[in-house]
């Protein structure tokens, strides 16, 4: 069956980086286009970057152009998020999926910036 499994959310002060990691089984990984999704308390889960199944683009939310950088490793199946100079606003739980959402979501990671 399908799994999303998500690590490497921390604790970390306010300008830190953190880099997460997603693997995926049960389904055609290298096929999909695979997204980072977060979802901070009390609201809805946004979409915060893409990339296609290749990895040759990438979209991001504006909150998080120039900060964030998606990458892939289809060998691997894993699906990653590197975060820079974090703010406090990105506390969030973090998730990975496809483009649409549509697989079964995994637990997230938690990403708490904070001094």
């Amino acid at each position: 069956q399908v799994q999303l499994v998500e690590s490497g959310g921390d604790l970390v002060q306010p300008g830190g980086s953190l880099g997460l990691s997603c693997v995926a089984s049960g389904f055609p990984f290298s096929n999909k286009v695979m997204s980072w999704y977060r979802q901070a308390p009390g609201k809805e889960r946004d979409l915060v970057a893409s990339i296609t199944s290749a990895g040759h683009a990438t979209g991001y939310h504006d909150s998080v152009k120039g900060r964030f950088t998606i990458t892939r490793d289809n060998d691997k199946n894993t699906l990653y998020l590197q975060m820079n100079s974090l703010k406090p606003e990105d506390t969030a739980v973090y998730y990975c999926n496809n483009i649409f959402g549509s697989l079964a979501w995994g637990k997230g990671t938690q990403v708490t910036v904070s001094s």
